[in-house]
């Protein structure tokens, strides 16, 4: 599915959501344990975002052992990077994201094994449409 701005936008219009991609825009690949910990949010919250997100194509999951890691999708359009860098310099610039920031970097036992998004066996709609209502 090719991302279009009215969907994209929806997708940026949920809190968690946007700083879930600011985050991936600056960290490496993170875990939903990382995320779930930098965003202060319920776990079960954290994956139905990003089973939205993923479901639209603006990021990928690949699984190590019992960890699932996400990045930005690399096929996302040039645009939709921008306006996430865009958006990711206002945000990144108040106090509260200094929090998130924190907590992610002072997140215990970060993994160290990360994924390799180039070795995942998942085929690339895996999973892409039953999320789609979650934006």
């Amino acid at each position: 599915m090719k991302t279009d701005a009215d969907t994209f936008v929806q997708a940026l219009a949920d809190r968690t959501r946007l700083r879930t991609l600011v985050l991936l825009r600056r960290e490496p690949p993170l875990c939903v344990c990382e995320l779930t910990a930098a965003l202060d949010v319920p776990q079960p919250k954290m994956s139905r975002h990003l089973a939205a997100l993923r479901a639209l194509n603006i990021v990928e999951d690949a699984r190590v052992a019992n960890r699932v890691f996400y990045r930005l999708d690399p096929t996302l359009p040039e645009w939709a990077r921008g306006v996430i860098e865009r958006l990711a310099q206002g945000i990144m610039a108040t106090p509260e994201f200094a929090a998130v920031q924190r907590r992610l970097d002072d997140f215990p036992n970060r993994p160290q094994q990360r994924a390799d998004f180039d070795a995942s066996d998942d085929g690339p709609d895996r999973d892409r449409e039953e999320a789609r209502h979650a934006v």
